[in-house]
């Protein structure tokens, strides 16, 4: 039974369609090629969102020939889609957040999961390894 008694933090979402959703970075990807796999995205009321994590996971892929963007598109004009709104979480409870995360040693992972779990938000992901860690009310399984 849960009996977090801070104020100042809203309820984990109980409903899917009504739940807040940050992408994981795969999600996010995913999401900006339309692949059949987000469908399900599309049934949430409510914003998606993205984490800078996500951005930074995603120059780091592009540098290293992992990920190749559309154009002459960046991670950065991600921002602008009307699809999903940029998060920007208070750094310092971020990062102390994601040292609670110590299943994993991938810093990205970390990151998201402590990101999502900060504000209290469901986490769109494929990951399995992610998926075996969390609770069913912290992430939507794509």
């Amino acid at each position: 039974m849960d009996m977090d008694l801070d104020p100042t933090r809203p309820p984990v979402q109980e409903s899917c369609e009504e739940a807040v959703i940050l992408l994981d970075t795969n999600a996010l990807i995913w999401s900006q090629r339309n692949h059949p796999r987000t469908r399900s995205l599309g049934r949430i009321h409510g914003r998606l969102y993205i984490s800078p994590a996500s951005l930074l996971e995603m120059q780091i892929l592009a540098e290293g020939g992992r990920l190749r963007a559309r154009g002459d598109a960046s991670p950065r004009d991600l921002v602008r889609d009307e699809r999903w709104a940029l998060d920007e979480p208070p750094s310092a409870r971020w990062f102390d957040a994601a040292l609670d995360v110590g299943w994993t040693h991938d810093v990205f992972d970390r990151l998201l999961v402590a990101h999502a779990r900060m504000r209290r938000w469901r986490l769109a992901t494929s990951d399995v390894s992610i998926i075996e860690h969390l609770n069913p009310n912290e992430y939507l399984e794509l």
